[in-house]
């Protein structure tokens, strides 16, 4: 399954659109504003609809920019070639997304006022919707069940590594005040995560 991935510091990345050079920078490079604001997780925990509500915030609830521009350039992912490229070039203040781990993130993060919004999810969920997902490029086709796949899971050989060591490296930051830890099942119960993402 990992055969076709990209791996940086050992951890595995799919490689469409993510190259070593890339990741490499983003970490030790790009340069993050105090007033940006990420959105992290781990594949398949919500980062996208965590986008989209954020995006009808800023926009106050007007749907035609979020109707109108494609998620990846509203919020580009900062690991991927394009995404990278796009933010580079992009006005600030930025909103970005990024299911890098805690210790591949843009070094100046650290040491500014940015906001990052981490969501979690239910491991037992990701896992079932990472299954379905990544088997469904045939690059993965030796993903023949789910059991197997809970094996790679469990011990951190899927797409951007173990899921254990990115939640354990986040939650670190926790008690940061630019720092916001939001739970897929949160945002499923009406509008306690949505009044939670306005008072950032």
């Amino acid at each position: 399954m990992l055969d076709n991935f990209v791996w940086f510091e050992g951890i595995p990345f799919p490689s469409f659109d993510i190259c070593y050079e890339t990741i490499k920078d983003v970490r030790d490079n790009f340069v993050i504003n105090d007033d940006d604001v990420f959105t992290v997780g781990y594949p398949k925990s919500g980062n996208n609809w965590v986008v989209e509500i954020i995006c009808l915030i800023i926009s106050k609830g007007n749907p035609k920019w979020s109707q109108s521009v494609p998620i990846w350039d509203r919020s580009p992912w900062i690991e991927t070639d394009y995404g990278h490229k796009l933010i580079s070039e992009a006005e600030r203040p930025l909103l970005s997304s990024s299911h890098l781990p805690f210790q591949l993130f843009p070094k100046s993060f650290f040491s500014s006022k940015a906001k990052v919004i981490y969501i979690m999810r239910n491991p037992r969920d990701i896992l079932v919707s990472g299954f379905h997902f990544w088997n469904s490029f045939k690059s993965n086709s030796d993903v023949t069940s789910l059991e197997q796949y809970s094996e790679r899971f469990l011990q951190g050989n899927v797409p951007w590594g173990s899921w254990f060591e990115h939640v354990r490296g986040w939650l670190s930051m926790r008690g940061r005040e630019n720092f916001l830890v939001l739970t897929y099942e949160e945002m499923q119960k009406e509008s306690l995560g949505i009044g939670r993402l306005t008072s950032l």
